[in-house]
């Protein structure tokens, strides 16, 4: 149910969005961070770390795919649980604050000296909490603004998370390179900053955010819970567009996760080839930066280009990225990889967050986001296992790219059958019929 009609949206100035939008935009700054030290720093760290116990860097790549792996299967499992469980009247904002504070210690731990093992330990700790974070946060865009504004404010938040990540970001470069300090001084500074960025940005949306939309609390909770989360897809008169949805959620499992396989994989992929790290690292940079202008781009065209239009392009893209990619030998051509995936990556994944918020009921978007993720992480575990299993067996990081293009190609296949399918039915009209009931 709803608490109270959504008000006509007023046409703002790009910077006139409510305080309660940009506290929303401004949590993808504060988590970004982590994604951005989590693809970059720590996948460099951890290499740096099993090297000192004598594994080489293809072993050393191999043991974080496979982690990676195991994070995103145990992510399947618990985010559409505790997903349905924020639906709860009442229950998305304490569950949102708990688990992002966990996160952000698990980050903070990563200043304590410790062999690779417990680091791995540490690292499944700190990406399991910041990833069922994001799913009670992207759940929230229903609730913190209107549905003609969707792909937009989803758009913002990626593109000032990119930017906005970059400067905790310089901030651990100048200390781990640049600045004369030992490593065992520098790294723990720089762990702590992340926190510490990503902690400013989570307070001022956990303090100010109100659920509109939500299901009421019943007396068995936790049993109705799961019977929810498994029929939630079998209701009828809940979600009229079941078929849509079911086609997009399979859509959404190919494509994205060579989305997630890239951004988990590219730092050990180059460093697996050689590449200077240094390079590697300006590389990912220019990334970010070409991804913040790219991404706010894509939330204005889908003012004039229906989104499942751009989705579509950029699922495209990202094919040819990932075919370029198995050619890759050379520094320059990690360059042009970097930009490419800076255009697109966004994109893609701003205005599938919107267009599934726009095609599910608000008061059932704990769930099924929670089930979007089941289909986010499954994939990832997917691309990152048969990287991994690759990589291994022919000792090539290029071969291992393969399967991961190979799913792109599938992810396009379900994609057209999903929006030729949610075309025939009328969004608007179902959620402005929602919103009165």
């Amino acid at each position: 149910m709803s608490e109270e009609k959504q008000e006509p949206t007023k046409k703002r100035h790009f910077f006139k969005d409510t305080p309660l939008e940009w506290k929303w935009m401004l949590y993808d700054v504060g988590n970004s961070a982590f994604t951005l030290l989590a693809s970059v720093i720590l996948p460099i760290y951890f290499s740096a770390l099993a090297g000192q116990s004598g594994v080489d860097a293809t072993d050393a790549s191999t043991i974080w795919s496979f982690t990676a792996s195991a994070i995103t299967l145990s992510l399947a499992v618990l985010s559409p649980i505790l997903g349905t469980f924020s639906d709860y009247r009442g229950f998305k904002r304490p569950l949102f604050f708990l688990t992002a504070i966990l996160g952000i210690l698990g980050c903070f731990l990563f200043a304590v000296p410790m062999p690779y093992i417990a680091f791995l330990i540490v690292f499944v700790f700190a990406k399991i909490f910041y990833s069922v974070s994001l799913v009670f946060y992207d759940s929230m865009l229903s609730d913190v603004t209107s549905l003609e504004k969707a792909d937009d404010i989803s758009s913002k938040g990626y593109a000032f998370g990119y930017i906005g990540s970059c400067i905790p970001f310089l901030i651990s470069i100048l200390l781990i390179v640049v600045l004369p300090l030992d490593a065992s001084i520098s790294m723990p500074i720089a762990f702590a900053i992340n926190a510490l960025w990503w902690l400013g940005f989570t307070i001022p949306l956990a303090l100010s955010y109100k659920q509109k939309h939500y299901v009421e609390r019943e007396k068995h909770a936790l049993r109705n819970n799961f019977s929810r989360l498994f029929h939630v897809l079998g209701k009828k008169k809940a979600i009229p567009n079941r078929k849509g949805i079911i086609l997009f959620l399979l859509a959404f499992f190919f494509y994205i996760d060579g989305v997630y396989s890239i951004i988990d994989m590219a730092t050990s992929f180059g460093t697996a080839l050689g590449f200077d790290r240094t390079q590697l690292i300006l590389a990912l940079l220019v990334t970010q930066v070409v991804a913040f202008p790219a991404a706010i781009a894509y939330g204005k065209l889908a003012k004039k280009i229906p989104s499942d239009i751009l989705i579509f392009v950029g699922i495209l893209a990202y094919t040819a990225i990932g075919l370029f990619a198995i050619f890759l030998t050379q520094v320059w051509q990690f360059w042009i990889l970097a930009v490419g995936v800076g255009l697109f990556q966004g994109g893609v994944q701003s205005l599938s967050r919107s267009y599934f918020s726009k095609i599910i009921p608000a008061e059932e978007s704990g769930c099924l986001f929670g089930i979007l993720d089941i289909f986010g992480k499954g994939a990832s575990f997917v691309g990152t296992m048969l990287f991994g299993i690759v990589t291994h067996f022919t000792d090539n990081v290029n071969l291992g790219v393969i399967p991961i293009a190979s799913l792109f190609v599938v992810g396009i296949l379900f994609f057209v059958l999903a929006a030729k399918e949610n075309r025939r039915f009328d969004f608007q009209k179902a959620k402005e019929e929602q919103i009165e009931e």
